[in-house]
């Protein structure tokens, strides 16, 4: 099968999307399938390269200034004429059987659905993050935004969506008009494997925090996810165990957070070391007695996943049908608490803190949890028994029938001769 994965997000750049569709991409291609990665340019990679059996093609971009807005980190957009041109052109060359699209806001999405559109491609559309804000004026743009921009343009190639929590699932629905019959329930993956190595760093060490407790919060900071709630509970925990540290892993786009532990007076208890490369963060993960991030009550996202894979305690602010068809028991495997009361989730942290027996089990628990349900193998063997049903079956090395030759005809984007493209240019 020619898979075509897209995403504006992926590695260099870091992000859950952006480790999954990359995670992906490797496993179609181990499992023989020939896929072909469509992605922005980003800080320096190269504009083309065949990395473990996947074509990376990057396209020129621009990153979007920061706005304060709820999704306010560095969001790269292709759209335009030639990134169309360069779309149709390469896409026409591979022939794919399926599109894999990641972001249903993301412009590459939009530019390879219309090639969908013309070419007849199935799509498969992962809902990686809604249009949402906790501030009443952005929640309104974005909401019509979606109803007004994103539902019709949705309508026009009609993907197929990959629902990973409850919240997409309501979210989509509201939103693009869609229903149960356009949604395939895949739950966000994970690789066990990365964290069963020694880590490779010592961060106790490295930060000087010796056997004290700690807790770490691992994902970019935004207002999504600005930690407040965090703040608001950490006095508690700190009343009973002062020496505790919070270390927060990721880039802080929304810095409401330390402002509000300086108003409290917990700043020293605060570590913030910004972004990490992927492989540094299994070291945080063992160095942690519990991770704690997703607080905001939109969902149970990657880190907070790849946290419970490393034997971690992970609490959430979830309900127990986060998850369609799998069950998460609270204080079995999971902690689960509410995303509006800071005295309940400080009281989660001591219980943890309190009874070390009592986090081990619970994150042995969750362990299992992740190896049964969100394995990278589990979730890659969903995805393709999804192509398949798409595509009719398993089709012939050579592409699906009556793929287009590479002469488009006259009115097509694709007609622009290819000697002219030119490389990604990552410096704006």
């Amino acid at each position: 099968m020619r898979i075509a994965v897209v995403n504006n997000f992926f590695p260099p750049r870091v992000g859950g999307s952006s480790h999954l569709s990359a995670a992906l991409a490797q496993e179609y291609a181990k499992r023989g399938h020939q896929v072909m990665v469509l992605t922005a340019a980003y800080r320096g990679a190269p504009a083309h390269e065949v990395v473990d059996g996947v074509d990376i093609h990057r396209l020129p971009a621009f990153v979007m200034p920061k706005m304060g807005l709820s999704i306010d980190f560095d969001i790269t957009f292709t759209s335009g004429p030639r990134n169309l041109r360069r779309v149709f052109r390469l896409l026409d060359r591979f022939k794919p059987d399926v599109i894999h699209q990641h972001g249903q806001f993301l412009d590459l999405s939009w530019l390879t659905g219309q090639y969908a559109r013309k070419r007849n491609v199935p799509v498969l559309l992962s809902i990686h993050t809604r249009l949402e804000s906790p501030r009443a004026f952005y929640a309104n743009a974005f909401r019509a935004i979606d109803r007004v921009f994103l539902r019709r343009m949705l309508r026009r190639y009609d993907p197929r969506y990959v629902i990973m929590d409850e919240h997409a699932a309501t979210y989509c629905t509201a939103r693009y008009d869609s229903g149960d019959h356009h949604y395939e329930y895949i739950p966000v993956a994970v690789d066990p494997a990365r964290f069963e190595a020694p880590p490779s760093r010592d961060i106790r060490a490295e930060l000087g925090l010796g056997d004290r407790p700690l807790i770490v919060s691992v994902g970019h900071v935004i207002p999504l996810r600005d930690r407040k709630l965090l703040m608001d509970a950490l006095p508690a925990v700190l009343a009973k165990y002062p020496d505790t540290k919070l270390v927060v892993v990721g880039t802080v786009y929304y810095d409401a957070f330390l402002e509000r532990a300086r108003e409290l007076g917990i700043e020293d208890a605060v570590i913030c070391v910004g972004a990490v490369p992927k492989d540094d963060v299994p070291a945080y993960f063992a160095a942690a007695d519990i991770e704690v991030h997703d607080l905001s009550g939109g969902g149970c996202g990657t880190a907070s996943l790849e946290a419970m894979a490393a034997g971690r305690a992970t609490v959430v602010a979830v309900s127990a049908t986060n998850f369609p068809g799998i069950d998460l028991v609270n204080w079995e495997n999971a902690v689960l608490v509410s995303h509006r009361d800071s005295d309940e989730l400080a009281a989660a942290l001591i219980r943890l803190l309190d009874d070390p027996a009592e986090r081990a089990a619970i994150a042995a628990r969750q362990q299992a949890l992740v190896h049964e349900h969100f394995t990278l193998d589990r979730v890659t063997e969903q995805h393709l028994e999804v192509f398949a049903r798409m595509t009719g079956g398993q089709p012939s090395a050579g592409g699906r029938s009556g793929a287009p030759s590479l002469a488009a005809p006259s009115d097509d984007p694709a007609r622009e001769d290819p000697a002219r493209e030119e490389p990604a240019d990552v410096s704006r």
